[in-house]
């Protein structure tokens, strides 16, 4: 999709969904990678049910290490896939304890490097917790990009590649934003209400 037609993209978003901004609750870098480390394959609906007394009874990485695994398991059960996700949260926060004095870092690389931490969830964190312009590429921002073609790559890294080439610096962490709310409103993964799309006049490619 050439540059001019991605702008007319991103502005329909943006005047379709002025509010666009993240749904999981957090207030700290701690609580951003803890939400987003449970939201794999879980909405942030019940993630945000979950984290509502799991964040105040445990606040920081210290408070989450007196919780036994099983304990944390029974914490998160509705999140789905709890046991590694228990395993990943204890795993990560000891490092974060051992090695950052209870601070979660804010590079890409230090992050990649805690447990459970892929390019996705760090992008996330770097995004909401430290104001850095990523593109964090999730399923929906992976799924709309190649359907409407902002982009064309069979990996969420060569999306997150392409959509840095075609979106200006500044606007990606809003972009990643309008495409999560598209992607959940509108372009869902089956079923697309493209008659209510503002991209179904000329600018989405699966209409053309």
């Amino acid at each position: 999709m050439k540059k001019e037609t991605c702008d007319k993209v991103f502005s329909a978003l943006s005047e379709l969904y002025p509010e666009a901004r993240a749904e999981l609750h957090f207030s700290n870098p701690f609580e951003t990678l803890i939400a987003t480390m449970l939201s794999a394959q879980c909405t942030d609906k019940r993630v945000n049910m979950v984290t509502e007394t799991l964040f105040q009874d445990f606040p920081n990485a210290k408070s989450m290490l007196t919780l036994t695994q099983s304990e944390l398991e029974e914490r998160i059960r509705e999140c789905g896939l709890y046991r590694m996700k228990a395993k990943h949260i204890l795993e990560a926060c000891k490092i974060l304890v051992d090695n950052y004095d209870g601070r979660v870092p804010d590079t890409r690389k230090e992050l990649m490097a805690l447990p459970g931490v892929g390019q996705k969830t760090a992008g996330v964190v770097l995004l909401a917790a430290f104001g850095d312009d990523q593109i964090p590429v999730d399923t929906h921002v992976f799924r709309v990009s190649n359907r409407i073609g902002l982009a064309k790559a069979n990996t969420p890294d060569k999306v997150e590649l392409q959509l840095r080439d075609v979106i200006n610096e500044g606007e990606r962490s809003k972009t990643h934003h309008l495409l999560i709310w598209h992607g959940r409103r509108i372009c869902h993964a089956r079923n697309p209400e493209c008659e209510k799309c503002p991209l179904n006049n000329g600018l989405c490619e699966k209409n053309l």
